[in-house]
């Protein structure tokens, strides 16, 4: 930080924020911060019946235009139920609370982590793709899903029809051994929804959902850390409505293996490595001192973030345990109910991005769990370009605000799971254990 104090309140009003992890500098001018933040997805043209489960590809009718799944959560009469690698004949048997599924166009391709760092696939893997492609309905389904693949990527139909079966499955070797996986929520409409822009949002699951949804993501995170040796870092994030880098306005989540720390991380290590406590001073005890604590449970405490491109909530951990798979069930539990009363109350018109960080494993510095939801309610010009100062319409306070009103009526009518809000709020000082 360098001395520099995060939150600058000037004589006019204007509030000027740095981020002490990241340095970013943003400005928040008077007046704007209450202008309507929201803008309805798609159409709000009737839904109609012949459009249910089938309305995008990532819906439960489309099964089989989405890559082979590598599992998929049911709900069974006698609670949860993981499904692991289905044949094609069962994609139908049952109906998906949440699917993973490989990326179709991976951000990393097989084909950098065969060409960069010798990766083969496991014998495991190879087996899982040769019994599918051996089965015809299997078969079929690899194949319709590598023509659309192919032929979004440029390739003319013609050439496709000509190719060798060999050269058509370098267009799906990534089905089966890829380092992206998405996870696809069943809903696209959310309950009782009656027009097309009633989208189903992480806000709209309940709590239960809400914590198996964030549950199967911690799971997938810790396996796609033993997809390579080479593996530094799994990115974890939920682009929320094509403004905010969606290609479906359908929730999901993706996760992507990379070969590096990222320059988020880089820059972290160094400030907690010079300050192992800096979460701690600079994060919730800041937030607590200026009022900016939303929400908090026995395990985790959110807050309205500052210092941030776009209006963002945060939600910590106050766990010991630094990689989100080593915490308790009822540790994951504590981070999903404040997330998911962020998102409710959010709302799902609102684009966001929700981002996930923890320490990478190659690295000996404490960084505690922590999920941070940006809201995509601006556009970066030439001002932020030019002098890097962000203008952010929504200060911290005005965003606590607007979120804290939320809560409590959400809480009142039971839409979210029990937690202290606002006032109630009393973190201990240095209640993130992520050093112990």
């Amino acid at each position: 930080m360098d001395g520099i104090e995060p939150i600058r309140r000037m004589a006019d009003g204007t509030i000027k924020q740095v981020n002490p992890m990241s340095g970013t500098q943003v400005w928040t001018v008077p007046g704007r911060g209450n202008r309507p933040i929201g803008s309805a997805a798609g159409s709000s043209a009737p839904i109609r019946a012949a459009r249910q489960g089938r309305f995008c590809a990532f819906c439960s009718g489309r099964y089989w235009e989405t890559p082979p799944e590598k599992s998929r959560i049911i709900r069974t009469s006698d609670g949860w139920r993981q499904l692991d690698l289905l044949p094609a004949r069962d994609l139908n048997a049952t109906t998906a609370e949440f699917r993973r599924i490989p990326n179709l166009f991976e951000i990393l391709s097989l084909d950098y982590w065969e060409d960069n760092h010798g990766y083969e696939m496991p014998q495991e893997a190879r087996a899982r793709m040769e019994a599918y492609l051996a089965d015809r309905d299997g078969n079929a389904h690899v194949m319709g899903v590598a023509r659309g693949k192919a032929l979004a990527s440029g390739i003319p139909e013609r050439t496709w029809n000509q190719m060798k079966d060999e050269q058509r499955l370098e267009w799906a070797d990534n089905f089966f051994a890829g380092g992206h996986d998405v996870i696809v929520a069943r809903r696209h409409f959310a309950d009782g929804a009656t027009c097309e822009d009633h989208l189903a949002s992480s806000g709209t699951l309940t709590p239960e959902e809400h914590a198996q949804y964030i549950a199967y993501t911690i799971a997938t995170m810790r396996d796609l850390y033993d997809f390579s040796p080479e593996v530094r870092y799994v990115a974890t994030f939920q682009n929320w409505l094509r403004p905010a880098g969606a290609s479906f306005d359908h929730l999901h989540k993706q996760l992507v293996a990379i070969d590096e720390r990222g320059v988020q991380a880089e820059r972290e290590y160094e400030r907690a490595k010079a300050n192992p406590d800096i979460y701690n001073e600079m994060a919730v005890d800041y937030a607590a001192e200026h009022g900016l604590i939303l929400a908090e449970n026995a395990h985790a405490v959110a807050f309205a973030g500052f210092g941030h491109r776009y209006p963002t909530l945060e939600v910590f951990s106050k766990s010991a345990a630094r990689m989100p798979w080593e915490h308790t069930p009822d540790q994951v539990r504590a981070v999903s109910d404040l997330l998911h009363a962020c998102h409710a109350a959010t709302g799902p018109t609102v684009a966001t991005n929700e981002e996930w960080y923890h320490q990478p494993r190659d690295l000996d510095v404490p960084m505690p769990w922590r999920i941070m939801v940006k809201w995509r309610v601006s556009t970066l010009a030439g001002f932020e370009g030019g002098t890097k100062i962000n203008v952010n319409t929504i200060s911290p306070f005005a965003l606590h605000e607007r979120v804290l009103r939320r809560m409590l009526e959400l809480r009142s009518q039971g839409l979210i799971a029990p937690m202290r809000l606002g006032s109630e709020c009393q973190p201990a000082k240095g209640c993130l254990r992520y050093a112990d």
